[in-house]
């Protein structure tokens, strides 16, 4: 094992670390023995994890794969192939895929693999981040519009409440009351991702330990909360509250959506050589909130993150929204995958 390990360091392949794509070394056995950055990424596994394991306990089986890989073992030929479905865990991915013969003494081969939907996905990412950002200085600048009358509204009925002769008339002004500070707080809310960030030295996991007793405190009895965490990532610098804020808007809306009785994830991972935001990072902190709901609808998801829309009866639309918001302040993203039984939330941040 030491001699296969041995050929495929960092060094001998340091060209592969900075391709865009997934490239995979594997031995005459079938083995790993070298994974770049990309592939780490796209299999959601670390070298680490990965280094000794046969190809198909990680990707599964698939007979393409397995005949193209046989093929360039025994005859030393490249193998291309469009549409290969390749298992992430749960997830099933559509990858296109080239098997290339590496000129080693004991043989091996270099298997690169690229998203079918990596480019679509960001022009959409593109189109929907320049959309949102209307979409969120339209509602910055309603919400300046609304927020100046509603304190007239409001104190004008608390005038009229003094003035009103029968005091059982006075539940129609405490109505108006109470709706002016919901809509003033619902304001707030709208205005608050604006407000300046404090970025200091932050550790992930204290964030999502806060997350998660905070959550459970809402929900105590029948919601379990599950850590998953890679204790040796590095810290972040980043606005403690904000990222507090923004992974429990996430969790609150996963335990809402399935009324406190499921599971939800806290899992974290690293990711090298990321693109975020049109920018690329050496390194990455991937925060993943999963759940075991009814999943989100379709409908729903591809505007989930704009202000006001909410799956969910007397929901405001703004969680998701803010959570998005300062999120983007620091430079990270965040998607959703969602079917019947499984929404994954996930956050990257990159470690500046």
């Amino acid at each position: 094992m030491n001699a296969k390990l041995s050929v495929t360091t960092p060094t001998k392949y340091a060209g592969l670390e900075l391709l865009s794509s997934a490239a995979v070394i594997l031995d005459r056995s079938q083995h790993i023995v070298y994974l770049n950055p990309a592939a780490e990424n796209l299999l959601r596994i670390s070298q680490r994890a990965a280094l000794g394991r046969e190809l198909f306990q990680v990707i599964g089986v698939t007979p393409e794969l397995v005949s193209a890989i046989m093929k360039s073992l025994s005859n030393k030929w490249g193998y291309s192939g469009q549409n290969i479905q390749i298992e992430r865990g749960e997830d099933v991915l559509h990858v296109d895929c080239t098997v290339t013969p590496v000129d080693e003494d004991e043989g091996g081969l270099v298997i690169e693999m690229r998203p079918v939907d990596q480019q679509l996905r960001a022009r959409r990412e593109e189109r929907l981040i320049e959309l949102q950002l209307r979409h969120r200085e339209l509602m910055r600048n309603l919400a300046h519009e609304i927020k100046n009358p509603l304190g007239g509204i409001r104190g004008a009925a608390q005038l009229l409440e003094h003035e009103l002769p029968n005091p059982s008339l006075r539940e129609y002004t405490q109505v108006i009351i109470k709706e002016a500070d919901r809509l003033q707080d619902l304001m707030q809310r709208l205005l608050q991702p604006h407000q300046g960030m404090q970025p200091a030295p932050t550790n992930i996991h204290e964030i999502l330990e806060r997350v998660r007793i905070l959550i459970l405190a809402e929900f105590p009895k029948t919601l379990m909360v599950r850590r998953d965490y890679d204790t040796s990532l590095p810290d972040l610098t980043a606005d403690r509250e904000q990222m507090i804020q923004a992974v429990l808007n996430i969790a609150r809306n996963a335990a809402q959506a399935m009324s406190g009785n499921g599971q939800i994830t806290l899992r974290t991972r690293a990711v090298r050589q990321v693109t975020l935001l049109k920018h690329r990072w050496k390194l990455a902190i991937e925060v993943q909130v999963i759940d075991n709901g009814p999943g989100i609808p379709r409908a729903i998801l591809e505007r989930m993150f704009y202000p006001l829309v909410s799956g969910r009866e007397g929901g405001t639309g703004l969680g998701l929204t803010i959570a998005q918001s300062f999120i983007q302040q620091h430079q990270g993203t965040i998607e959703c995958e969602s079917r019947p039984g499984h929404s994954q939330f996930i956050i990257r941040l990159p470690v500046v």
